[in-house]
């Protein structure tokens, strides 16, 4: 009896060389938080401020994150009495806004003010957050951000608890003239009152007045409307 031949499945699981199709793989796509950050785009618009215009005031609704292109912004809270205090003083290259990601804070905590004219890139908080999900390069510069803002904060409570007034004017000036960042300092600082000062010193406006004159005198500042700071001003940050 003839045995009938088995099937050879082989050649018909094996495609032909010629035949292959080669699918091309997906380029990915690359990604500049630069770019991100400098123009608008899918939940992303840039709005300008002038002098004193306010980004957010303390209490409203917590659903964007800004990014300051230009210009700087000062965050200031206010107490049940009415008093005000000056928190911080940003710049560019800085982010604010950033309680809305949490959303425990559905609020405003403090308020965000321009005190120079201001360009500002407005993330509305789900782009942010895909963002951040995706894209891990602008998550890596987020983060650094945060951590360099963490630090500050606990700086500025050391300061406060252990340095004189003195100290602590000549630091907050330092601070705003941009000396110790990567970037060369911006030695002169935009107009600011000895209010907001004294504010962010923790003293009274006499005194920020005392001291003015005297770092003048002693020709770490020039000091004639807008302040221009001197690297010889270091030396009461680091005098003991």
């Amino acid at each position: 009896m003839k045995m009938k031949a088995t099937p050879d499945f082989r050649h018909a699981s094996e495609g032909d060389e010629g035949n292959r199709i080669n699918i091309p793989l997906k380029k990915k796509r690359n990604f500049s938080p630069e770019a991100f950050l400098a123009k608008a785009g899918l939940g992303r618009a840039i709005i300008k401020l002038g002098d004193k215009e306010r980004a957010f005031s303390q209490g409203d609704p917590a659903e964007n994150v800004f990014y300051i292109q230009s210009g700087r912004i000062r965050l200031s809270v206010i107490a049940k009495t009415g008093k005000e205090a000056t928190i911080a003083l940003l710049g560019a290259g800085d982010f604010f806004g950033e309680e809305c990601i949490a959303l425990a804070q559905p609020i405003r905590t403090a308020s965000a003010s321009a005190i120079t004219p201001c360009s500002l890139l407005k993330i509305d908080r789900k782009e942010m957050v895909r963002a951040l999900h995706q894209e891990h390069t602008f998550s890596d510069l987020f983060v650094a951000h945060l951590l360099a803002r963490n630090a500050r904060v606990q700086e500025d409570l050391v300061d406060q608890l252990f340095n004189s007034s003195e100290k602590r004017l000549a630091r907050v000036l330092l601070l705003l003239a941009q000396f110790g960042k990567e970037s060369a300092p911006e030695t002169v600082i935009p107009k600011i009152s000895q209010e907001v000062l004294a504010e962010m010193v923790g003293t009274t406006r006499a005194r920020v007045n005392f001291f003015m004159n005297r770092f003048r005198k002693l020709g770490f500042i020039e000091y004639n409307g807008s302040i221009e700071v001197h690297p010889s001003l270091l030396s009461i940050v680091l005098h003991d």
